[in-house]
């Protein structure tokens, strides 16, 4: 581990491992392949798969054992909330307005603030649980590049599989047995042929569906299965984009 890791596990975050890590790994025992990839310094997104509520907590195991801390974009409000607030500012996560006219200039804001502190920022590029039946990824959304072309970042793959053993989308948490999960992180995203080019729809369109294509490439090699040719749309679908849906 090197010195720049150490000083990112200060003591907040050590509190906050002794809570998280020995209850992941009890209900699981995290793989991690090609951990290397991670930058061990400076700011970066990290772009996983999702298709489990429990998610957020293997990929921050999944951070930590690489040497980075976990950041996430925090809706604002969060962090005007007692202790949880104080604790969010601590760790530097990233506050995001949802609503009102300082919505439009976020990120920008919290692409400077990840630059600023060079900080590992996890943006799940699907926006919420994957709407596939068969949990590959779902088309995803503009943000995570929107930002990485913002802040001039690189934006780093993840795969991850077997969340779903340890808690199904929607369903409930299994104890019992002790669960693998295997997490692969990738190479960076080409983004060099969207880098300082007008954005534009297009342009994000493009960019996403790379990033897509890379997370499930990554995906195909942990399943050992090949992913459906045409990625899931909810809107072709019918589907909501956001709360319980039927998965069948």
């Amino acid at each position: 581990m090197t010195s720049a890791h150490k000083s990112e596990k200060t003591a907040i975050w050590r509190f906050l491992a002794v809570l998280v890590i020995p209850l992941m790994g009890a209900l699981s025992k995290i793989t991690i392949q090609d951990g290397d990839k991670a930058p061990a310094t400076g700011a970066f997104i990290l772009a996983p798969n999702h298709y489990s509520e429990i998610d957020p907590l293997v990929i921050g195991v999944a951070m930590w054992k690489v040497g980075r801390m976990p950041r996430f974009l925090a809706k604002a409000s969060l962090f005007k909330v007692p202790v949880l607030g104080a604790i969010m500012r601590r760790t530097k996560q990233v506050p995001v307005e949802r609503t009102g006219a300082a919505r439009s200039a976020d990120p920008l804001a919290a692409a400077r603030q990840i630059t600023e502190h060079g900080l590992a920022v996890i943006i799940y590029p699907e926006g919420t649980l994957t709407r596939d039946p068969d949990y590959w990824p779902m088309r995803g959304k503009f943000g995570a590049v929107r930002m990485a072309l913002d802040a001039d970042i690189p934006i780093i793959p993840l795969a991850h599989w077997g969340t779903q053993l340890v808690l199904p989308r929607y369903g409930k948490l299994s104890l019992f047995p002790r669960k693998t999960i295997v997490v692969k992180y990738g190479d960076p995203v080409d983004l060099s042929p969207y880098r300082g080019k007008p954005i534009n729809t297009a342009l994000l369109a493009a960019a996403t569906n790379d990033v897509m294509n890379d997370i499930t490439d990554l995906l195909e090699d942990l399943r050992g299965e090949t992913a459906p040719a045409e990625r899931w749309d909810p809107a072709a679908m019918h589907q909501s984009e956001t709360g319980h849906f039927d998965g069948a």
